[in-house]
C-alpha cells in the first residue's frame, strides 16, 4: 500500500559545505515541517562556520535543466528561491516559476556574508524586482537589506523610509513582505508582515547572545513549508517565527565560527523524554 504523499517544494539556492544556509539548510527545515524537498543548485560556495570565502555561479542553462526536469516528474506546492548568483538565473527562474501562478512562491535571495560583485550585484537587484517580485507570495528580506534593495529605485536617504519602501515593494506585485529586524526595543528582535493594507502583525522576540548562520533560510523555508501545509500566510509566518526562535535557542556550534540552527531540536527533546505524550514535534 502506497503511503500519501508528504508536500513538495522545490528549492533554487546555493550549497553550503557546512550546512547552515542555503539548499542544504532548506532540505532540513522542510523535513522538520513533514515536507519533502527538491532542490535546484543556482551556486556553490566555498564557505565554512565563519564566512563565505568564495562562490561559482552554476550556469543558467544546468538551473534550467535542473529545474524543467524534476518539475515534468513532480507537482511541487511550493517554490523557495535563496541566493540566485547571476542575472541569468534570475532570469530563467522566473520563467520557469511563470509556468506555476498557482504555486506560491517564497523570496529569500539575499546572503549577508557573500562577496561583493559590484556594479553585478546592482544588477542583479534590478532584475530580482523586475522578475521575481510580482510573481511572488512571501519576500523575505532584513530592515537594512530592504533599504539596500529599494537603493535600485531611489537615492541613499537618512531618514525612516521602511514603511514607503515596503508598500512600493507591495506595488510591484508582491503580496507579502516579512521585513525582520524592524526597529524596537533593544534587548527584542521585532519582525514585521506588510501586505496592500500596510502591517498585517508584529511580532518581537528576546534577542539571543551569540552569532548565527542560517537563521533567514530557517524562517523563510519554514514559512514555504506551512504554507505547503494549507496554512494561510500571516499564521504560518507567526508559526515559522516561532519555529526558527525554536531552532536558534538550540543551536549548535558546529566549528569555530557563528552558531548553527537545530532545525530537529524537536525531535532530540522527544528522545530526551522516554515514555512521554508530549509531541514537541512542530505540526
Amino acid at each position: 500500500m502506497q503511503n500519501q504523499t508528504p508536500p513538495l517544494i522545490l528549492t533554487f539556492g546555493a550549497t553550503d559545505p557546512a550546512g547552515a544556509i542555503g539548499i542544504q539548510a532548506d532540505l532540513a527545515s522542510f523535513a522538520a515541517m513533514g515536507c519533502h524537498g527538491l532542490s535546484v543548485v543556482t551556486s556553490i560556495l566555498i564557505s565554512d562556520t565563519a564566512r563565505i570565502e568564495d562562490v561559482q555561479a552554476v550556469d543558467a542553462d544546468w538551473v534550467a535543466d535542473q529545474a524543467r526536469v524534476i518539475l515534468e516528474d513532480m507537482p511541487v506546492a511550493a517554490f523557495k528561491v535563496g541566493a540566485v548568483a547571476s542575472i541569468e538565473n534570475v532570469s530563467v527562474i522566473a520563467e520557469i516559476v511563470s509556468d506555476y501562478p498557482d504555486v506560491p512562491l517564497i523570496l529569500d535571495p539575499f546572503l549577508t556574508a557573500m562577496p561583493d560583485q559590484g556594479q553585478d550585484s546592482e544588477d542583479m537587484l534590478i532584475a530580482i524586482r523586475e522578475l521575481l517580485i510580482p510573481q511572488t507570495t512571501v519576500f523575505v528580506a532584513s530592515a537594512m537589506e530592504l533599504a539596500r534593495f529599494a537603493e535600485t529605485w531611489r537615492e541613499p536617504a537618512a531618514g525612516d523610509t521602511m514603511l514607503a519602501d515596503a508598500m512600493r515593494v507591495i506595488e510591484m506585485g508582491c503580496e507579502y513582505l516579512l521585513i525582520t529586524g524592524t526597529p524596537g526595543d533593544v534587548h527584542e528582535v521585532s519582525n514585521t508582515l506588510f501586505d496592500e493594507s500596510g502591517a498585517v502583525r508584529q511580532d518581537a522576540w528576546q534577542r539571543l547572545p551569540g552569532s548565527f548562520s542560517g537563521a533567514g533560510s530557517t524562517l523563510s523555508a519554514t514559512i514555504a513549508a506551512l504554507l505547503s501545509n494549507g496554512v494561510d500566510v500571516p499564521e504560518a509566518v507567526f508559526e515559522a517565527q516561532e519555529f526558527t526562535y525554536a531552532a536558534l535557542s538550540n543551536a549548535h556550534r558546529l566549528g569555530m565560527g557563528k552558531l548553527t540552527p537545530d532545525r530537529y531540536f524537536w525531535a532530540r527533546e522527544s528522545e530526551s523524554e522516554p515514555g512521554s505524550d508530549t509531541d514537541t514535534k512542530p505540526s
